[in-house]
């Protein structure tokens, strides 16, 4: 138990230490455009840039592109577009500018062939000249005897002038790092002190590859150091590499930054997040409907990094609140459990705060308008009026968790007109006199509707069956659905009785306007 309070102590003493010791806070999210950004991203992405704002600091966007075999069209103009979406703004990065650049790995090859040269110079690099036939029979042997395939570090040991021969026979190669002990444990902004010796369990790594692109380990430390990067926040999948980088960073002499690991986002079974189960792109989200800050702060429940408070009420948190609330060392050091569920209601949370907000409110409006013509696009006579809408989102704030719900075919009543309509079953004053009734009441709410059309048709003597399915098919021109009173608290009073005075007949409309 004293351990582990030690450990806190040690990470929180570390964590003001970071606070004061730099001038300005620089991070950096560095993704690879092979695919979308998923989740996982958004949190790295959304970690970090609360982190350089809650500290006065800088939030850059580098693309790091050197596997350019994997490479997807499009893939980094659609990163910058999520991120964006969620509201994290770019201080620097390819299309914002900034005196540190070019930010995309591919554009910076030069720079990183000077980098080597100096580690080739220093003794800490190598030339490799194995091919790809030797490499494979080492792994086939070490898999042969059950163990962990590495590099056998032969090419270290060539005599210099056996390599000048190889360089002027021009023969393939890539360029290595030397791998040492490192004794010193990983200070680690969330984990604490974590002990890791890459030296036990790898051979010497590549780091320039023979298409003279450099892998991520070398452009990575590379990029940081030259782009003054301060903290490194990045997933724990990379924390048994950062020994790797820290090596790199004493043979070139330069002083590291801090670096701290997120844990693993879970799905809420504890199962492993993974893109392949297709709804954790952010695209998947946007598309379904959901907004951006409820997807924020549902990233943001799961990873911790804020005061915890013992039943309060759900917050929607906007992102300046975010940034001062943010302190990493509360950021979770155990795996993060999403709950769908809590999205969904974070995202009625949203819906209610859009709907008290004029500006806000009528872009939902909007959207609206957009699913409604997109959803019934066969319809001409389609009740898309302002006030009607903005009185259905206020009855579904509560009820529906995205706006897309709003389309359903048992909705479709709010938005299709009734055409066609034949008065059956209900005489023409009969349905004058109850629009009379309809208008007096006060509360349009489903129990009093109810208790008003059963007292009519008994007062009428229709049967109540008969009445209602006529009053159905007036307001919706549907045989199923809500039942009829729910329909009509659903329309709202105006709407409601807009669309019974409509189903008078044409010749008597405007006499039974003036009733009415």
């Amino acid at each position: 138990m004293l351990k582990a309070n030690q450990q806190t102590l040690l990470r929180q003493c570390l964590w003001l230490t970071q606070r004061y010791a730099h001038s300005q806070v620089r991070v950096r999210f560095a993704p690879s455009p092979t695919g979308q950004l998923h989740l996982g991203g958004l949190r790295t992405a959304l970690y970090n840039f609360l982190y350089a704002r809650h500290l006065g600091g800088k939030f850059l966007l580098r693309i790091e592109d050197t596997d350019q075999t994997r490479l997807v069209p499009g893939a980094s103009e659609r990163l910058v577009e999520d991120l964006l979406w969620a509201g994290i703004e770019i201080d620097e990065g390819p299309g914002f500018g900034g005196r540190h650049g070019p930010y995309v790995q591919s554009q910076r090859t030069d720079i990183y062939s000077k980098a080597i040269k100096k580690l080739l110079q220093n003794g800490t690099a190598y030339r490799c000249f194995c091919t790809e036939r030797r490499l494979e029979l080492l792994r086939k042997e070490a898999l042969r005897t059950r163990q962990v395939p590495r590099y056998d570090n032969k090419c270290r040991h060539l005599p210099a002038a056996d390599v000048e021969s190889l360089l002027a026979q021009g023969a393939p190669h890539c360029i290595r790092f030397k791998l040492t002990e490192h004794e010193e444990p990983l200070e680690d902004l969330v984990y604490g002190s974590v002990q890791h010796n890459v030296s036990d369990n790898e051979g010497d790594p590549v780091v320039i590859k023979s298409d003279h692109f450099p892998t991520y380990h070398f452009a990575n430390v590379v990029d940081d150091h030259l782009m003054g990067i301060t903290h490194v926040l990045r997933g724990v999948e990379w924390q048994i590499s950062t020994t790797k980088h820290l090596l790199l960073y004493k043979a070139f002499g330069w002083q590291p930054p801090k670096f701290g690991h997120l844990p693993l986002l879970v799905n809420a079974d504890g199962t492993k997040l993974s893109k392949r189960q297709g709804d954790i792109g952010i695209q998947h989200f946007r598309e379904r409907g959901y907004f951006p800050l409820s997807l924020v702060n549902y990233v943001v429940s799961a990873g911790g990094g804020f005061q915890h408070r013992a039943h309060a009420k759900q917050q929607l948190l906007n992102l300046q609140e975010l940034c001062q609330q943010f302190e990493m060392e509360r950021v979770n050091a155990h795996p993060s459990r999403l709950s769908p569920e809590l999205l969904d209601d974070l995202n009625r949370l949203e819906i209610g705060q859009r709907l008290a907000e004029p500006e806000s409110r009528l872009e939902l409006v909007k959207q609206v308008q957009q699913l409604v013509k997109k959803a019934y696009p066969e319809h001409s006579n389609l009740d898309l009026a302002e006030a009607h809408i903005v009185d259905v989102l206020n009855w579904s704030s509560q009820r529906l968790t995205l706006l897309q719900d709003l389309t359903s075919s048992k909705l479709s009543f709010l938005w299709v007109k009734p055409s066609n309509f034949e008065l059956k079953d209900l005489s023409l004053e009969q349905l004058i006199s109850l629009l009379t009734d309809l208008d007096t009441l006060q509360d349009f709410q489903k129990d009093e509707l109810n208790v008003k059309l059963k007292k009519f048709a008994k007062t009428e003597g229709l049967k109540f069956p008969l009445m209602m399915k006529t009053l159905r098919a007036a307001l919706s021109g549907l045989k199923e659905g809500p039942g009829v009173a729910e329909m009509m608290e659903i329309l709202g009073k105006s709407v409601a009785l807009d669309r019974l005075r409509e189903a008078l007949p044409k010749t008597d409309i405007n006499r039974n306007r003036q009733i009415v």
